[in-house]
């Protein structure tokens, strides 16, 4: 089998590298990923720029552009005369939960694959230190793909807690929890006196109750969430007819 793999956090990080190094004996992989860190890059394409692509490995592509951008390439220039079977994206250096999805690049990187037809999915590890522990999950479940292909053509978001294979629970199907407002904006002032501004912190939870992605990694869990692309609110369609009708 052939899977392509991408993230968000470079070409060169520790998650991607363990991803590729767990996979590379039951498949050929090929890597196209940002040439440098673009977390939060959501699923923005380069539209003003070319994209200067290097290859610094053997099957190993760097590119100067968004996560979505590298999947865009790969698939529609690179791969289009032999597509993968699978696009992976990740390991994220960090969850992607909840509301997190909606600014991912990790999870746009999947969702781009998504979009061209491949069974896609996103993988983050919650925490920075057990990439192998999720490398692992990953082998599971394109293994068990491969034996008995994802029955669902929705996109999957994987995240994995942060402890060693011995300590992991089971997995979880889970639906996306939510969070409050983001923490106020953090004001600083530059050398010259000019004001700077930082984004705050993620906000904390507040939809987490059991069935979401944030219970399941409270409990060592391992979750998965089905992601739909399709944005329409559609039990809203009829009311907004009406509405517009007077």
């Amino acid at each position: 089998m052939k899977i392509l793999i991408s993230n968000d956090d470079g070409v060169h990080a520790e998650g991607i590298q363990t991803l590729a190094q767990e996979l590379q004996d039951i498949a050929q992989i090929v890597i196209v990923a940002p040439d440098r860190n673009r977390s939060g890059a959501s699923n923005s394409l380069t539209l003003e720029n070319p994209l200067r692509v290097n290859e610094i490995a053997n099957n190993v592509y760097s590119v100067q552009g968004t996560p979505t951008d590298c999947v865009h390439f790969a698939l529609n220039e690179l791969m289009k005369d032999d597509y993968p079977d699978l696009v992976l994206s990740g390991i994220n250096h960090g969850a992607n939960l909840g509301d997190d999805v909606l600014y991912s690049g990790t999870v746009a990187a999947a969702m781009e694959g998504h979009f061209l037809g491949v069974q896609s999915i996103a993988l983050s590890l919650v925490g920075h230190t057990h990439f192998k522990t999720a490398a692992k999950i990953a082998r599971q479940l394109v293994e068990q793909h491969l034996v008995n292909p994802i029955p669902t053509n929705r996109l999957l978001n994987v995240n994995v807690p942060d402890v060693a294979w011995q300590d992991l629970a089971e997995f979880a199907v889970t639906r996306l929890g939510a969070r409050h407002h983001a923490e106020n904006m953090i004001k600083q002032l530059d050398p010259r006196g000019k004001q700077l501004y930082w984004l705050g912190p993620p906000g904390k939870e507040q939809d987490a109750g059991e069935g979401t992605d944030f219970h399941a990694l409270e409990q060592k869990k391992v979750s998965i969430t089905p992601l739909q692309v399709d944005l329409t609110a559609h039990e809203s369609l009829p009311s907004m007819n009406q509405w517009l009708k007077g």
